[in-house]
């Protein structure tokens, strides 16, 4: 019998406990919902952070250090802009503090952050606008808007 799945599909519902391809048609794939790291076996790094349909949610930091950024040019600390590892450059998200319920949108143009754990990096001006400059780090939700 040939499978109508891509083989990532069929990799997901063998992780979720059946290795039936007619069981994989079943499942509509707007309902799976994956750890980000759960596909990459042997992966070093634990991210603590959930994502989903509605948004990824984990911790945040920012920097303010002078430095090129992976899309080309100079890191402006007070330009609206942000690091993500995955995220495509010029994508605009939406980042909003889940202590007090400030958001700021930012766009996506470098690479990063490279500690385990942070799902974000903010330039400076972008934590200042959410308050998160005092602290440091703190915990977000990251909704992307667009391109």
């Amino acid at each position: 019998m040939k499978s109508i799945l891509p083989a990532s599909a069929l990799l997901v519902v063998m992780q979720m406990g059946t290795s039936s391809p007619i069981a994989a048609a079943n499942v509509k794939p707007d309902k799976l919902t994956l750890h980000p790291s759960s596909h990459r076996a042997g992966h070093k790094e634990h991210r603590s952070a959930r994502s989903g349909r509605s948004g990824q949610t984990g911790v945040a930091s920012y920097y303010s250090r002078p430095q090129r950024v992976s899309s080309g040019g100079q890191f402006n600390a007070s330009a609206m802009t942000a690091a993500h590892r995955t995220l495509p450059f010029g994508t605009r998200v939406r980042v909003t503090h889940a202590s007090n319920g400030r958001s700021v949108d930012v766009r996506i143009n470098d690479r990063g952050p490279f500690t385990a754990g942070r799902i974000i990096d903010l330039s400076k001006a972008a934590a200042q606008a959410i308050g998160m400059a005092g602290q440091g780090v703190a915990r977000v939700r990251v909704t992307v808007l667009g391109r």
